[in-house]
């Protein structure tokens, strides 16, 4: 009786942390492959770091790039309205001196 006991807290506690829904999800995904790979223990693995949670630092790094490609679109923004500032000042190319 102890041990169903423990089994079922066991149980609980899988469900609780989601674990039972994502090994389902990742069994039925390997099940609905048309062709099954060579390792299915690897399929496993592969398909539950998928599911994982997100690693704090992960998430930090992706925000990071995100403000990154910010800043880099801003300064190409930049940049094309300094050529078009400069394209003003300079005299257009047929009439340089030299040619």
């Amino acid at each position: 009786q102890a041990e169903d006991s423990k089994r079922e807290q066991f149980r609980r506690y899988l469900e609780k942390a989601g674990v039972l829904d994502a090994l389902t999800k990742v069994l039925v995904a390997l099940y609905e492959e048309p062709e099954k790979p060579n390792s299915a223990l690897d399929f496993l693995k592969h398909h539950l770091g998928a599911l994982a949670p997100e690693n704090p630092e992960i998430e930090a790094l992706r925000l990071e790039v995100a403000e990154m490609k910010e800043k880099y679109e801003a300064v190409l923004e930049e940049n094309k309205t300094l050529k078009a500032k400069l394209a003003q000042y300079e005299p257009p190319e047929e009439e340089m001196p030299g040619e």
